[in-house]
């Protein structure tokens, strides 16, 4: 399968650990032939050739050595495996976490939190015994056996060939079961992110949900999909122990066989009792390497399902390139956010022609837009819901890339520029700001992790927010809460604004932040907003009159197109025009 060529390739990453593991299982296994000879030498000398004791002591001593290195060839095959476990787990839990962000929101959204976040964790845990149990004992059921055989035949041809033609059975009758596992242990795993994914939504849905009167409903959903996990996990147990007991049966009818024909030439004088013990105290450990194939392919089936989830979203293609390809003039004089910045002093940003469809075309969300942002020209975007505003913010952000058409930095495309030098260019203020459950500080400092303190409070006067800060016992050290939970709208609204501050980008997105807040919190957030936009290039998502009449430019959006455009006073002066619908609809006139 697909994924099982993946998850080899990922072993092959940590390839010495690998190898150290199928190494030292090897020579475990070829301890096991030395410890029978031994064993077969000691019972003949002493039971059919009357030795003493102190005949036998070097033999002895010869097998408690053996049986010592056996040990140690074991155990360290066996710590090997977790440790290539662990650097493989490692490197494909970095390759998710880079591949997502790689992704970016635009794949985020239409996938379920809950879900990604039980891929990331228990999903490649769930690896952990694929790596360290199967995918070792699989090169050791081929290499231990052969070793045995190659020991038995030189000492008798038709135990060898019984041998021979009875070890395939067990991966047959493994395969066989396996097929039915590997659909119910599949239905298993998607089960338990159904349930992940659930749990997380009823967390952060609790508030509505209890305000609702919803809550108990939820606990009948929980119980009903626990109850689906449960019924899924009991059908692969029950196909788990089916399977190991096929295997049992198979292996213990495989060494009678051995051990009547053995008996049988002894009985009749065609074989000697050296060689017959010898070879009937190895078939156990011939069928041995088998038999634990079968119980840790039912171990490592949950990591294959998770796998295929796992690599599922890794082949998802990024929607935006990264690229070296661009380049041209830094900003001079802005600040430590601008000198990681290229954009030259005069600049314009063109949509020609631009379409983005979701759904691989299915759903159309921008047909043929087109407009000029030039250098410290603020244009707004209003309309209605789904009308593309935030489409185009996404696409200026290098979230999305054009289905069609193209967007230029005046004459480069924007695909040719890197995406994350381009990101150092634009700050970013939505409507609902995301704040991490770290210290106030932390959070103004997300788009410059090195600032010092000065630098942080500066924006934070600048947005209105030292003084409810310094409020707080401590101060900048505040823990906010996951999404900022300790806080109110108005002050998360502001530490994002003084987050955008110590950016210092050229280039700022906004979302309407002044939204859905009190009158004195509203005027100095708009006031920050003046300071914030002196200057630079903005491209505005508005709601409010007084944000839409400042914008030097005002597009219409409505069903993915620029309905119309202009300034306030302009598209207010056209009769019936959508224009002073929206204002009306917005209870802004």
């Amino acid at each position: 399968m697909k994924f099982d060529r993946n998850l080899l390739s990922a072993a092959m990453q940590a390839r010495l650990w690998l190898i150290l593991t199928i190494g030292l299982g090897f020579l475990a296994g070829a301890v096991i032939v030395a410890q029978a000879w031994f064993l077969a030498r000691i019972v003949d000398g002493v039971f059919l050739q009357g030795r003493a004791l102190a005949d036998v002591t070097p033999l002895l001593a010869g097998l408690a050595a053996l049986a010592l290195a056996r040990f140690l060839f074991a155990w360290g095959s066996e710590s090997a495996g977790k440790r290539l476990a662990v650097r493989v787990k490692i490197d494909i839990r970095e390759r998710l976490a880079r591949h997502l962000l790689a992704l970016g929101p635009a794949y985020a959204a239409e996938e379920r939190s809950g879900e990604l976040a039980n891929t990331l964790t228990a999903g490649v845990e769930a690896l952990d015994a694929w790596f360290s149990q199967y995918l070792p004992q699989a090169a050791l059921a081929l290499i231990v056996p052969l070793t045995i055989l190659v020991a038995v035949f030189p000492q008798d041809l038709l135990s060898g060939f019984v041998l021979l033609v009875t070890a395939p059975l067990i991966p047959l009758f493994m395969i066989l079961i396996g097929s039915a596992a590997e659909s119910l242990t599949r239905k298993q795993w998607t089960t338990l992110s159904r349930l992940a994914a659930h749990f997380l939504d009823v967390i952060q849905g609790l508030t509505t949900l209890k305000l609702f009167g919803r809550a108990r409903d939820q606990l009948r959903i929980i119980a009903r999909i626990s109850d689906d996990y449960r019924t899924a996990t009991m059908g692969v147990l029950r196909v788990a122990f089916l399977s190991a007991l096929a295997l049992e049966m198979l292996a213990t009818i495989s060494v009678a066989v051995i051990a009547v024909e053995i008996g049988i030439r002894v009985m009749k004088g065609g074989m000697d009792f050296l060689n017959a013990f010898f070879i009937l105290i190895l078939a156990p450990d011939f069928y041995q390497p088998l038999r634990l194939l079968g119980s840790r392919f039912h171990a490592g089936m949950e990591g294959v399902a998770a796998a295929e989830r796992i690599f599922a979203i890794l082949d998802q293609q990024p929607t935006v390139e990264r690229r070296s390809e661009g380049g041209g003039q830094r900003t001079e004089g802005r600040g430590q956010g601008a000198e990681l910045c290229f954009l030259p002093p005069d600049f314009s940003i063109r949509f020609q022609n631009v379409s983005v469809s979701y759904q691989e075309g299915q759903r159309r969300a921008l047909e043929e837009v087109s407009f000029e942002l030039r250098q410290g020209q603020h244009i707004a975007l209003v309309g209605p819901s789904g009308a593309g505003k935030s489409t185009i913010a996404h696409l200026l952000m290098r979230f999305l890339e054009p289905t069609a058409g193209r967007i230029l930095l005046d004459d480069t495309p924007l695909d040719r520029i890197d995406a994350r030098a381009w990101r150092q260019c634009i700050a970013w203020m939505p409507q609902r700001p995301y704040l991490f459950n770290m210290s106030i500080a932390d959070n103004i400092r997300l788009g410059q992790p090195d600032a010092g303190m000065d630098a942080v409070v500066r924006p934070a006067k600048q947005a209105f927010a030292h003084d409810f800060i310094r409020a707080f016992p401590d101060g900048y050290d505040t823990m906010v809460g996951e999404r900022g939970a300790r806080l109110s709208g108005g002050q998360a609204q502001r530490i994002a604004l003084a987050r955008a501050f110590l950016r210092d980008a050229p280039i700022v997105i906004l979302d309407e932040p002044t939204a859905n807040l009190d009158p004195e919190t509203e005027e100095q957030i708009q006031q920050a907003m003046q300071t914030l936009l002196a200057g630079r290039t903005a491209l505005i998502i508005a709601h409010r009159l007084h944000t839409i009449r400042r914008a030097d430019r005002i597009l219409v959006m409505q069903a993915g197109r620029i309905a119309e455009a202009g300034t306030h006073e302009d598209l207010l002066a056209r009769p019936n025009s959508m224009y002073h619908q929206l204002l009306v609809a917005y209870r802004a006139v």
